[in-house]
């Protein structure tokens, strides 16, 4: 078993696909949504896929033949150390530990492949070094 976490965005012509549901049905899969925000304009959705590693790349395939952007390297959530003051201010209101402090150089840190997208940090980051592609 393998999983993954993909951001997909939907351009407007695809944003009534039932894409979940395909990837349940048609490849095995277990799902696990992060986030997503859908209009009638366009759409995002952050999920994890969990199946067998040849399913998941079948999956992304038709994902992308349906004319569906994916990202497999990058979360709907974005840390921008550049903007970041390290004053923690995130850092408790981080649910998995993903903003961390580093002890040795007593800065905020970002792991993002432990982030659940939950946003926390959007509203108490106030440097606005965190943000979303929602």
């Amino acid at each position: 078993m393998a999983t993954k976490r993909l951001l997909l965005n939907f351009p407007k012509d695809a944003v009534s696909t039932p894409m979940v549901y395909h990837l349940v049905k048609d490849y095995d899969l277990n799902i696990n949504i992060y986030r997503a925000k859908i209009t009638e304009e366009k759409g995002y959705l952050v999920l994890e896929v969990g199946g067998l590693d040849e399913k998941i790349q079948q999956a992304i395939k038709f994902i992308r033949d349906s004319n569906i952007e994916v990202n497999e390297k990058d979360n709907g959530i974005h840390w921008d150390e550049d903007k970041c003051v390290h004053c923690g201010n995130c850092i408790p209101h981080c649910p998995t530990k993903s903003l961390y402090l580093d002890r040795q150089t007593m800065k905020t840190c970002f792991d993002e492949s432990i982030c659940i997208e939950c946003s926390s940090c959007l509203s108490n980051c106030p440097y606005k070094a965190c943000t979303s592609v929602f």
